[in-house]
């Protein structure tokens, strides 16, 4: 038996994998690093994951060996947890309740029974302080960490602006251009200040710290690019420091090497740079790690390092500067102006990459198949540059062919130019074949090939609009010349236009015969073989903002949305307003594998998702508060086997899943079946949703009961578990619910009350669902939310209903 699917959105992918400073395991053969609130682990020979650790209920702030057992590992977060995990095989050890966001995390060998955390200042805002966390003993899984004393105030919250010196004797810690030193043994505090600028206008504000491992040496990163190595620190006016320069902008990090003998460091210019004892004329290089480096790590063996990049990549590189090995991850830019685009031919998400870029995005591994270099010119890391940026990208039905369209805007003038690329079987990759020049006069707006089947002998076409005031069809020709390395290329095959008005947005039917393109407020249909326009709809008041076609049984209807908060249906056979519903719709993707539509709209400060087909009056689906944050753009991705069970709600999932993108991360809709045993063990799951710092975590999965027998019996390893006869009655117990206590008068009105309700109960009922059915318009479940009453309410309403009011008409 199992109960009916519920419906959930999952985080699949795309957190930051440079969230905190990665982990090598003490033997370097594995490395581990944050990813949203999970930490993952992956095999330094394979790339590859091993396991993912879960647990946190909030962003993972930091990761650290146990220095007492290497294969261990604590996690901090800002859920206020910091968790002891056996990393190799995937079990939380023990998790300490701590009660304030956790922003960084250190544990030292010299500190036996504590750890140290930067945490928010209690009353003070934009403050943070590093404190001492005593980790007690006590058994039990959950256990509280609530003693803890403050070393330093007024710290940064960044874990790179502090660090501790050789053998846990001192901390340093830097804030803008202030670096303090505390020493433990002497609890003596030094403080040392740098100007703002130099006297050259360089910036002194401090960016990093490290400390010797062997060594009193402090060595500081800065705003300018400079590197300042501190000695003699333990006296506030004998102090001295020596400087290296070689970046052009700000050090994002430094670090020494095990014994001390170099130091590294890292900055926007992608290089990582090996500074040999100190000095300024002893240095290597290894250049063209793709983007900026934002941490550096170092093996306990001192055989491997590893940079971790604001492109969401790790690279491991061994300690003779040879790179190694790379973990890609999602690359998220400012700016993902290509959209979600599904490959057909391996169902990754394609969207705009490194600069310049496609990136072919797995779903099941969260990490990048590929990158396709579009743009082919060498990007210039530097504020305020007018550079070729990847707009627009469309796959034909089959994948075979592949538009993209660049764009770099100057003062005067627009440079423009649209690539087609063809599917290569021998390199398993896309080649160029035809480059257009400028082909609008002003920017494309939208894109898009014709679905039809590319075995057939109808030649694959291209539509592209235009703030040009124009739509132009591109189609493939024999190439004449026989110089010529490809046999076809693409021309210009068709040029429309409509009353001047700009064209926006474009797609065609499903069988290929017809082509809607919108012209801000008005939708035109043209015949794609004639090129004659067939009718036009609009529905004032507001522009166009998504067009989309019905599939399958309702391939007959064209659906429209507009940026006034529209939501419109057509019939294409009588070229009628079928029905329109008020809602302000942001994305409209349709399914391309069922006549299920996806229309995500922004109500006031959430987004919500409306599944629905066209030629139905109600939505298929309604899911309310689905995230927080603005959805950006979405993407139905098929299943590679179709799901063959769930209820009739969610059957719009079967062969297809929801892909979404917001500013911070991918989500996917799913569905959940839920069997008796998972509901047995509290595991029946609710939509809650909930707003994470940075990560922007869309839903969190919580147990009804939060019993500790509960947690204890999954959570605990099974080898290490008392007897079954043992833990039965405890587990039993726990599921039993105390009766709540109720006051006199209110057990008085629920005996009054039970009989009126078992008497109306049946009546009541049948008068609500007529009631429903008869004022529920087609489409009116698409508005704002209907307010329920509280069941205190519901019991007033009744008294009221059942008094008799006859009296009054003597009156």
């Amino acid at each position: 038996m199992v109960a009916a699917a519920a419906l959930r959105v999952v985080r699949c992918g795309g957190s930051q994998l440079r969230g905190a400073r990665a982990v090598f395991s003490g033997d370097a053969r594995y490395l581990l690093c944050t990813s949203g609130d999970f930490v993952k682990l992956y095999s330094v020979a394979t790339e590859e994951p091993v396991c993912v650790l879960q647990g946190h209920g909030d962003l993972v702030t930091g990761i650290q060996l146990n220095p007492r057992n290497r294969l261990q590992l604590y996690s901090s977060s800002l859920d206020g947890t910091i968790k002891l995990w056996d990393f190799m095989d995937g079990i939380l050890i023990k998790t300490f309740i701590v009660g304030y966001k956790l922003l960084a995390l250190y544990a030292l060998a010299d500190f036996e029974d504590s750890v140290f955390a930067i945490i928010p200042k209690s009353g003070e805002r934009d403050s943070f302080q590093l404190v001492s966390v005593k980790l007690t003993k006590t058994a039990g899984q959950e256990v509280e960490a609530k003693e803890l004393s403050v070393i330093l105030d007024g710290v940064d919250e960044s874990p790179k602006h502090t660090a501790f010196g050789r053998e846990g004797e001192y901390v340093a810690s830097v804030k803008e251009v202030n670096l303090q030193v505390y020493f433990f043994k002497r609890k003596q505090m030094n403080r040392f200040s740098l100007s703002a600028t130099n006297t050259k206008g360089g910036n002194n504000r401090f960016t990093c710290v490290a400390c010797h491992p062997k060594e009193d040496c402090i060595a500081t990163g800065h705003g300018d690019g400079k590197i300042r190595l501190w000695r003699n620190f333990c006296h506030n006016k004998e102090y001295t420091f020596s400087t290296l320069h070689w970046h052009h902008d700000t050090v994002m990090d430094l670090a020494f090497s095990v014994e001390g003998t170099s130091l590294l460091s890292g900055g926007i210019e992608s290089v990582l740079v090996q500074w040999h004892n100190g000095s300024d004329c002893k240095k290597d290089f290894l250049p063209r790690l793709g983007s900026a480096i934002e941490y550096i790590s170092v093996s306990s063996d001192g055989t491997s390092y590893c940079t971790s990049h604001t492109d969401n990549r790790i690279t491991i590189i061994n300690s003779n500067l040879r790179f190694s090995k790379s973990i890609q991850g999602l690359i998220k830019g400012r700016h993902v102006k290509t959209g979600l685009v599904v490959d057909p031919r391996t169902k990754a998400l394609v969207l705009n990459g490194e600069p310049g870029h496609l990136q072919f995005y797995c779903l099941q591994s969260d990490k990048q198949l590929y990158s396709l270099d579009i743009v082919q010119q060498e990007y210039i890391h530097q504020a305020g540059l007018n550079q070729l940026d990847l707009v627009k990208v469309a796959f034909s039905a089959q994948g075979k062919w592949l538009a993209t369209v660049e764009e770099r805007e100057a003062a005067a003038d627009l440079e423009l130019q649209l690539k087609l690329w063809v599917y290569d079987e021998e390199t398993q990759s896309f080649k160029l074949n035809t480059r257009i020049n400028m082909p609008h006069e002003d920017h494309i707006t939208a894109m898009c090939f014709r679905d039809t089947d590319e075995l057939e002998d109808d030649s694959p076409m291209l539509v592209t609009a235009g703030k040009d005031c124009l739509f132009k069809a591109w189609v493939t020709v024999e190439d004449t010349d026989p110089e010529a390395q490809q046999s076809v290329s693409w021309s210009c095959d068709f040029v429309g236009s409509y009353h001047g008005y700009q064209a926006t947005n474009c797609c065609f039917s499903e069988d290929g015969s017809l082509l809607a393109v919108s012209f801000e407020g008005i939708v035109t249909v043209w015949d794609s073989v004639t090129w004659d326009l067939k009718c036009t709809f609009c529905h004032p008041p507001g522009k166009i903002r998504n067009i989309c076609f019905g599939r399958l049984t309702c391939s007959k209807y064209l659906i429209g949305a507009t940026d006034h908060g529209f939501l419109c249906c057509w019939n294409l056979l009588s070229c009628a307003l079928e029905w329109s519903a008020q809602l302000n719709v942001l994305v409209l993707q349709p399914d391309p594998l069922s006549e299920h539509i996806a229309a995500v709209s922004w109500l006031s400060k959430d987004s919500s998702l409306f599944v629905f087909k066209p030629n139905e009056p109600r939505p298929v689906c309604i899911q309310r508060n689905l995230c927080k944050e603005k959805i950006q753009f979405a993407a139905f991705v098929p299943r590679d086997i179709p799901e063959t069970a769930g209820s009739g709600k969610y059957l719009w999932l079967r062969r297809s899943q929801l892909y979404f993108l917001t500013n911070t991360q991918l989500a996917v809709e799913e569905t959940l079946p839920m069997t008796p045993f998972s509901l047995l063990l509290g595991k029946h799951r609710h939509q809650q949703s909930q707003e994470d710092v940075d990560l922007g975590k869309v839903v969190r999965n919580r147990h009804n009961q939060d019993s500790p027998a509960v947690k204890e019996l999954l959570h605990t390893p099974a080898h290490v578990l008392p007897s079954a006869s043992f833990l039965c009655p405890i587990f039993i117990n726990s599921l039993l619910t105390s009766k709540e206590n109720k006051s006199a008068e209110e057990v008085a009105d629920e005996v009054e009350m039970e009989s009126e309700e078992a008497e109306d109960d049946s009546d009541e009922e049948r008068d609500i669902t007529e009631m429903e059915e008869e004022s529920l318009r087609p489409m009116d479940l698409l508005g704002e939310t209907i307010c329920k009453l509280s069941k205190s309410q519901e019991k007033e309403l009744r008294k009221i209903r059942k008094m008799d009011y006859s009296w009054i008409s003597s009156f």
